[in-house]
């Protein structure tokens, strides 16, 4: 496999640095006295054109004179320089680039101008750089500290990101005092080329990173962004502390969903898609980095406390329950064991007080009986400093223990100068410690919460029993275009309910009426009861004009309601531009609850979708929860179950239970709307009317635009959705019908069925091993796959109205992201067949579009069918070198 393309950043074998210099805390010294100080074992360049020497190395006048080749360039030069070094370095053959420099859009147009020249050349010469205006990077295990701060990193697991190289400075101080050790801190400045995506991407393969921290205060990529977290999340924890949570709202928006949803909030569903853990403060993030960077890993939430003070037991008792953490309840045999082992006075309970003269075997007697019950997955032991205490010794007998046990045991020893010591202690041990009980608490639920968000990662969906029909998204396509070229961004009441219609989402029937006799035409049409609305491009919220009219019973009414509307709204707004008016269907349920769904854009993550309470009183209510599309069942039913509305949805006095199932459906089809339309910048479907017997759209309002022009048809999400534009049908030379799709995560079953019942040969052909089923791990990974990133085809066909898997093939891009590395197996009893060509020309062709340039697997040298395949398909078949019994095939895209 291709090494990473930022290998030559993180672990280059020559250093260059353009601006290194003798003058006394410059930039250029302290950065170059820190790269030369801090046991770099490569060689080393200092570029100055003024001097022969620099801090004792040879310096040069240029990169051309070094004669040798660069893998990685430093530059703190002044910005309107650094166009030209760049060009220099591209011709020296330079690939990574770490630009210190400030002067760039920071500082206005004319430094805007100037970091697009500096992205242009580096493109024009392959070259990756962080910055500009960065601290730098530090990789401690290779002697690298490339920063103009005053710390270093000790070596260690955790890797740190930040857009603030302030932030990186106070971490590492922090850092310095714990004795916490890191494998990368980078300061990604303003992040003009090389962003959080592809830092992610070279960490999550990274073995010297075990946890990632991230501090974000905004996000350039989103589709990068999201596809590096989610492929990090499934391998390592990664916190993220996002700054800005209550930054000025966006502009006002025409819609019900645009004034619920702020961009925080966008963000926070992002990384509840992706596994990742949140935090709002550097405490917080201190916390975290302790617990992740610890030997300790949780498997649930339920937390015993000991401690020698009741105060304290009571005060981590209920910062556990504000972060929903359960308090264990002990088993009978653990409380007999306490009573045992404790005064009679202890209290009996969770917290457990052990009385504040304590003695260390008290201490550890405690602990060790908590630790094994099973009902307990971790304890926070406390101390506070009494006259009898011996917070050394408790410490000595903690940190003994804490090797017999697998379970947590973090510590709050809490006071100053008297338990100093201990704290050493407990850092030494690599025993997580906190000054504050409420951090203790917060690293707990840090350490839960990891596990629990794995498990979902790890979850795989159950198939649907629905097949619902396929959406008409070209005629949806049709109808919004019309509104364009009519120079109109808002589309007409009966548009909306027609894109609605598209996707298959009931709606009341309706019209528009011009005259007070097509009202009555059209509501004779539809049938009594009508409601009446008035039509006009300028008005959103047509109720505040007093635009609404409803239940209305009889033709005399329809006219007498069409003039009444029109004269109350001309009074009303003025200035609005009024076409007439909206008849349609009165819908009515003694059971049903008024609900929203809406989407919204967001600047930087694109569609979002938003379901809670509806009717007129929304934005007061305030009852909302927002997901990225796309949605699949369970996600679906995860948003409402966040609502307030959702406790409306059960049976209660005189209603029956509504439809779930039905509003699951219809927030599906929103969310295929959300991915498959991207002109739509913001809809409301307000009320959607739920009863026990379906869902009924009964007021929609839809804004759109031109997208973006781009190739990719799902360039709008953040998230790549299902790529339906992928489906192939196809027949076998015997007249069996077949579709190649690439998977989905609710093919787990059919994928752990055909791996089940390939035979052994077949198994070892393809993993090299003897394998018999997939793991849940393995499952997950090959189903739940990131579309952008790589692609598996499988090939099915019906069998009595269910899927048989015929075979299967997949390609993941290698870390030079310009090759990739393919799989292929098809079963038994289907080979020879086509099957396996028809997967493979499907898979090249996908690989060839997406800008790959190079194909290449492992087949072992006895499988023969394999290679004849490959063969056929003109592939390049060598020995593996230094493995005989391997074939490698390669084929230029």
């Amino acid at each position: 496999m291709q090494s990473h393309y930022l290998t030559p950043l993180f672990s280059p074998k020559s250093v260059a640095m353009f601006g290194a210099s003798e003058r006394e805390n410059s930039v250029g010294e302290v950065v170059f006295r820190n790269l030369i100080s801090s046991g770099y074992k490569g060689a080393i360049y200092p570029i100055n054109p003024k001097h022969e020497e620099i801090q004792g190395v040879k310096a040069y006048k240029s990169i051309e004179e070094i004669g040798n080749p660069v893998e990685l360039v430093v530059v703190a030069t002044p910005a309107k320089s650094i166009p030209a070094i760049v060009e220099a370095c591209g011709l020296h053959g330079v690939k990574t680039m770490i630009i210190l420099s400030a002067g760039f859009r920071e500082s206005g147009p004319t430094g805007l101008r100037l970091e697009e020249r500096v992205v242009e050349v580096a493109k024009e010469f392959g070259i990756r750089f962080i910055g500009p205006n960065c601290l730098g990077l530090i990789r401690p295990d290779q002697g690298i500290n490339i920063t103009f701060g005053n710390n270093n990193a000790k070596p260690g697991n955790l890797a740190l990101v930040s857009q603030s190289g302030a932030i990186c400075t106070a971490i590492l101080d922090w850092a310095e005092v714990n004795d916490i050790g890191f494998s990368t801190v980078i300061s990604t400045g303003i992040s003009a080329d090389l962003d959080f995506g592809d830092y992610l991407d070279y960490l999550v393969s990274d073995p010297k990173t075990d946890s990632i921290l991230l501090y974000v205060e905004g996000i350039k990529n989103a589709r990068r962004f999201m596809s590096g977290l989610r492929a990090a999340a499934r391998i390592k924890p990664v916190i993220v502390l996002k700054v800005g949570r209550h930054a000025a709202g966006a502009e006002a928006s025409m819609s019900h969903t645009g004034a619920l949803v702020g961009s925080d909030e966008t963000f926070s569903a992002a990384l509840s898609r992706s596994g990742v853990l949140r935090v709002e403060t550097i405490s917080q993030l201190f916390s975290a980095a302790k617990a992740l960077s610890s030997r300790y890993r949780v498997y649930g939430n339920k937390l015993a406390i000991i401690t020698n003070g009741g105060g304290p037991g009571v005060m981590a008792a209920d910062r556990a329950s504000d972060l929903d953490i359960e308090l264990a309840s002990f088993n009978d045999d653990t409380i007999k064991a306490l009573n045992e082992a404790l005064p009679e006075v202890w209290s009996h309970g969770n917290p457990v007080d052990i009385i504040g003269e304590a003695p260390p075997e008290r201490y550890r007697a405690a602990v060790d009986i908590c630790l094994n019950d099973p009902g307990v997955d971790g304890t926070i032991v406390i101390l506070t400093p009494q006259a009898m205490t011996q917070p050394d010794s408790v410490a000595q007998e903690l940190i003994d223990l804490a090797d017999k046990h697998k379970k947590p045991i973090l510590t709050s020893w809490m006071g100053g100068k008297q338990i100093e010591n201990a704290r050493k202690l407990f850092n030494n041990a690599k025993l997580p410690s906190f000054r504050t009980l409420e951090n203790a608490v917060d690293a707990f639920y840090y350490l839960s919460s990891h596990q629990e968000s794995q498990r979902l990662l790890l979850q795989t969906p159950a198939k649907s029993s629905r097949r619902h029909e396929q959406p008409d998204a070209e005629g949806a396509r049709l109808i919004i275009e019309s509104a364009l070229s009519e120079q109109r961004k808002v589309l007409s009441e009966p548009e909306s309910f027609a894109l609605l219609g598209a996707f298959r989402i009931n709606a009341v029937r309706n019209g528009i009426a011009r005259s007070a006799n097509e009202a009555l035409i059209l509501a004779e049409s539809i049938g009594f009861p009508v409601a009446m609305k008035i039509f006009s491009p300028d008005i959103s919220h047509k109720s505040d004009a007093g635009g609404i009219r409803l239940n209305i019973n009889n033709a005399q009414a329809v006219r007498t309601n069409y003039r009444d509307l029109i004269e109350q709204v001309k009074e009303t707004r003025p200035e609005a531009t009024i076409e007439g008016v909206t008849v349609e269907q009165m819908y009515q349920s003694p059971n049903g609850r008024e609900l929203l769904i809406g989407i919204v854009r967001d600047p930087v993550f694109g569609p979002v979708i938003s379901f809670g309470s509806g009717g007129t009183t929304v934005e007061v209510m305030g009852d909302s929860a927002i997901a990225l599309p796309p949605l699949n069942r369970r996600l679906a039913s995860d948003l409402i179950d966040r609502t307030k509305a959702s406790k409306m949805l059960d049976q209660f006095r005189h209603m029956p239970a509504a439809n779930r199932e039905a509003l699951v459906d219809v927030l599906l089809r929103v969310s295929s709307m959300a991915c498959e339309l991207p002109w739509i910048q913001e809809m409301d479907i307000n009320p959607l009317i739920l009863d026990d017997t379906g869902a009924v759209a009964v007021d929609a309002r839809i804004r759109v635009n031109y997208p973006r022009p781009s190739t990719d048809p799902y360039h709008h999400l953040a998230i790549h959705p299902y790529p339906v534009n992928l489906v192939a049908r196809t027949q076998l030379p015997n007249g069996i019908n077949i579709v190649i799709r690439p998977i989905r995560p609710e093919d787990a079953d059919l994928e752990q069925n055909f791996t089940r019942q390939l035979s052994n040969e077949a198994k070892y052909f393809r993993f090299m091993s003897s394998i018999q089923e997939l793991t849940p791990e393995m499952l997950t990974r090959f189903t739940q796959i990131d579309y952008h990133n790589e692609m598996a085809l499988i090939a099915v066909t019906e069998d009595e109205h269910h899927e048989v898997e015929l075979g299967v093939a997949r390609y993941v891009i290698n870390p030079d992201k310009r090759s990739c590395e393919f799989a292929l197996v098809v079963a038994d009893e289907w080979q020879r067949q086509g099957i396996g060509h028809k997967l493979m020309n499907h898979l090249m062709g996908i690989a060839r579009d997406r800008g790959l340039e190079r194909m290449e697997g492992e087949v072992l040298s006895n499988n023969f069918k394999m290679l004849d395949l490959m063969k056929s398909l003109y592939f390049q078949v060598t020995p593996y070198p230094g493995d005989n019994s391997i074939k490698q095939v390669v084929i230029d895209l």
